[in-house]
């Protein structure tokens, strides 16, 4: 860990951004909070940022840019507004983590490939059904190759804010091209659903898998086990609703063996309700990757 702790923003100041803000005055670790960034005066986010004693603007990106010391930037924006602070955040030196579905650097999931990426100066969190699915999909392909893998993300409405409500058609896109490269499936397919159900549900996904062939069950449920805990050290509310499902199905014109689970996301409650896995898990994976950069990330350390 560095010796005085790294300096972030967040740009953002919607549910996302604010979850996050206080996922780091709760746990600062390496991390320290120096700006809190969007262009609403008026957002419920800067008032609660400002009550916490958090340094606030309402001119977004340019403030981020005016300040020098700051090294890191989690961008909760959108996609859309991604593509544009990228490339201004790359010419001022500045190492970016997206929360968004851009998609501009490459896609990190952390307890699957995060240290492959230290010198990377941006990278993106994909989306909360990525973060979710992408890494029970990996511990299946390390095991036995995995021919399809299709996940289904049910939300609740509630939790589902404008931004996540614009990034829909990035969301599908972006998360099944995630179960792809980095979950190993030969083909991937992503479906969200947005319940509004009252009270609201938890997040709930279901991930199907077709391996190639035969495999071992037992060495798959440890494998996948395994990958639940790495998850659960940064979300803790990240758990198996039962134990592997193991069937048979036709696929490709021949009968193939297929693997069900069945995963539920409780947020943490740091600042959105409990029920809100999905953005909790995007905030935590934010953190997480935050902390594995502020230590050993040599853009950074460079920078200190």
């Amino acid at each position: 860990m560095p010796s005085s702790p790294v300096k972030v923003a967040i740009l953002g100041t919607g549910n996302i951004g604010t979850d996050l803000m206080f996922k780091l005055l709760r746990q600062p670790g390496a991390l320290q909070l120096a700006l809190f960034a969007g262009v609403d005066p008026k957002s419920d986010g800067l008032a609660r940022a400002r009550n916490a004693g958090v340094a606030t603007t309402d001119r977004g990106i340019d403030a981020i840019l005016e300040a020098t010391d700051i090294k890191l930037v989690f961008d909760a924006t959108s996609a859309r507004a991604h593509l544009r602070h990228a490339p201004a955040l790359a010419a001022a030196g500045r190492v970016a983590v997206d929360l968004t579905p851009a998609a501009c650097g490459p896609c990190v999931v952390p307890p699957v490939n995060l240290r492959a990426h230290l010198d990377s100066a941006n990278v993106n969190l994909i989306t909360c059904g990525g973060q979710a699915t992408i890494p029970l999909v990996h511990a299946v392909s390390r095991v036995t190759p995995v021919s399809y893998a299709e996940i289904v993300s049910t939300v609740a409405s509630a939790s589902a804010g404008p931004g996540t409500r614009q990034n829909i058609d990035e969301f599908t896109f972006t998360t099944a091209r995630g179960l792809e490269a980095l979950g190993g499936a030969t083909a991937g397919k992503a479906i969200i659903i947005l319940n509004p159900a009252d009270p609201p549900i938890l997040m709930r996904n279901t991930v199907y898998l077709i391996p190639e062939g035969d495999f071992d069950d037992a060495a798959v449920t440890r494998s996948i086990e395994q990958m639940v805990s790495s998850v659960a050290e940064y979300v803790p509310g990240y758990r198996l609703k039962s134990a592997p499902v193991f069937d048979t199905v036709k696929y490709g014109g021949a009968v193939q063996r297929s693997i069900t689970l069945l995963l539920e996301v409780e947020g943490a409650g740091d600042y959105l309700p409990k029920y809100a896995g999905n953005l909790d898990i995007m905030t935590a994976a934010a953190w997480r990757v935050g902390q594995v950069f502020a230590a050993q990330k040599p853009k950074i350390k460079a920078m200190a």
